[in-house]
């Protein structure tokens, strides 16, 4: 059963409503479907197989242990029928090309989905426009043009729009798109992310110049520091919590269909690398529900991967998509994003505070069987089914394992998907114990955390303390551990939040970055507390982060 607040959510944005806005579907009857609706992507099992199959997967959502992304969700038997929540689309260095993307993200947009873009390909600002021999306005005038477009399509949507803005650390526009959020009414609904190259962070590392290259013509216009590169970045994440920073020479070393091309952008929350018009299907186990008898049952999360890679799998060939060329590529590489929810829940359940090397050991332990049993269930589907399109080349079939799916595995940040299923989200700490929340359409709530509420009846308040270890009590360094444990294990990328206290200099947040590259992250996001005026989470107090 879901919680008061989880029903609010469900009610406005998921549940089936009449003519006249009054909701006329329960909670269970949009998990049964969806698990209808998925299931019948296996139209060979036959009318009882398919019974069967939707049975499983609607108690697999019924019982909160897994949830797919919101989309599928929203649209599955729905006349949307648009399951996917990542899209990337690509923006080359033409009119034309720039506003047909613009386009095609209006049409995604409107089907629930997110964007990734990489504007790097754009000429600099100041540039030769050859047509009319002006001068170009560069990727951040372009990047506001998608947001414009993004604010006018939510209007009628059932999912705020979400983008995110790329741009590589060596374009000529580097420091105006790093400084662009500084001003908060910028760019309300991209999130932003500078795609840094080993190169780059290796010049970082040894102090030296850096040369910034026009991707019209290839040539460096100018040396730079890299350092006060990195500086102002840094000093921008800690003024607004943005830009984050992709680690673009790490993402595609782990690109496992590098001979279909290279990955130069990621979905909004940064979690899902994907080719131009390549879009993915997350869902995540929520492991709260893992826990029996203060121990994992092992068995239980099996069950749970094997059938949430099939659920995914299906989702591929169940859902619409909004343009053809987007089909034909996700289908091509079937790649799915199968992650997690209420890790810091089940870490409470099984008596290990957050940072503490057990809970890294955990998470290792965890994700590492779920990585495997993700690769087993994909082996099992290609032998039934055939393996992706484009296998043959992949790092797949170099290493001799039949998949149906290029990845398997993801950590998405599951913001609503864990409201619902009444967790901590994603791999994130509890934020607190008490906190406020700003839902959609502005609604403010104050949420008690429901375990906190449950085990303040039997454990002591220094055994709470122990165990409930908030976002900000959580050093960097064990932020960064947990973060790494995840990846090691992960195809894709992870979502994940390193929060800071608001005492925090940017000078700490460089630091934080270099140990980011170094440790082998594919990406780092950093909030320092209050560095915005409004934010989704905040403490009750001041005092309390």
């Amino acid at each position: 059963m879901v919680d008061e607040t989880a029903l609010a959510v469900l009610q406005k944005r998921y549940l089936v409503k009449n003519a006249g806005g009054n909701t006329m579907e329960t909670v269970e009857g949009m998990f049964m479907r969806v698990a209808r609706h998925v299931a019948s992507a296996e139209k060979e099992l036959g009318p009882d197989g398919l019974e069967g199959l939707a049975g499983s997967f609607f108690q697999a959502m019924n019982n909160l242990e897994f949830l797919p992304n919101s989309p599928a969700l929203m649209n599955a038997g729905r006349q949307l029928g648009q399951l996917a929540a990542c899209f990337v689309l690509p923006v080359e260095d033409s009119l034309d090309s720039i506003f047909e993307s613009v386009r095609e993200t209006a049409k995604i947009h409107q089907t629930g989905g997110g964007t990734g873009f990489s504007f790097s390909r754009l000429r600099p600002s100041g540039d030769v426009v050859r047509s009319t021999m002006g001068a170009a306005s560069g990727p951040v005038s372009f990047i506001r043009v998608f947001n414009m477009a993004t604010e006018v399509i939510k209007q009628g949507g059932t999912r705020r729009g979400a983008n995110m803005g790329i741009l590589r650390v060596d374009h000529p526009d580097i420091e105006e798109f790093v400084t662009v959020k500084n001003d908060p009414a910028e760019l309300s609904n991209f999130n932003l992310s500078v795609a840094v190259t080993d190169a780059f962070m290796g010049a970082c590392e040894r102090g030296e110049e850096f040369p910034l290259v026009n991707p019209r013509t290839g040539r460096a216009v100018r040396q730079v520091p890299a350092r006060e590169i990195l500086n102002l970045i840094a000093h921008s994440a800690w003024l607004s919590g943005e830009p984050g920073l992709i680690f673009i020479d790490t993402v595609n070393s782990a690109n496992p269909t590098p001979h279909i091309g290279t990955i130069e952008a990621t979905n909004p929350c940064g979690e899902q690398p994907l080719l131009p018009y390549e879009s993915c299907c997350l869902g995540s186990i929520n492991l709260a529900k893992i826990v029996r008898n203060g121990e994992i049952d092992r068995e239980k999360l099996r069950d749970l991967v094997h059938l949430g890679v099939r659920f995914l799998d299906d989702v591929i060939d169940a859902g619409r998509y909004p343009l053809s060329v987007i089909e034909k590529t996700t289908k091509a590489n079937r790649k799915i994003g199968l992650g997690v929810m209420g890790f810091a829940h089940m870490l409470i359940a099984l008596g290990i505070p957050y940072d503490s090397e057990r809970a890294v050991k955990t998470a290792h332990d965890v994700m590492g069987f779920i990585e495997s049993e993700s690769k087993a269930a994909s082996k099992d589907l290609a032998v039934l089914r055939g393996v992706f399109p484009n296998y043959r080349g992949s790092v797949w079939e170099k290493k001799g394992l039949p998949q149906r799916n290029a990845t398997t595995t993801t950590i998405a940040p599951t913001g609503t998907l864990s409201i619902i299923a009444g967790v901590s989200s994603g791999i994130e700490p509890v934020y607190d114990v008490q906190y406020s929340r700003v839902l959609f359409g502005g609604l403010l709530v104050d949420v008690v955390d429901p375990l906190y509420a449950e085990m303040k009846k039997t454990v002591s308040e220094a055994g709470l303390k122990w165990l409930f270890r908030r976002a900000y009590d959580v050093s960097p360094d064990c932020h960064l551990a947990v973060q790494k444990a995840f990846q090691d294990h992960v195809d894709n990328a992870v979502s994940k939040t390193i929060n800071l206290p608001a005492a925090t200099t940017p000078e700490e947040i460089g630091s934080i970055f270099m140990k980011a590259h170094r440790m082998g992250l594919k990406g780092i996001t950093v909030f320092r507390d209050r560095s915005r005026d409004s934010q989704v989470l905040s403490c009750r107090t001041q005092q309390t982060c």
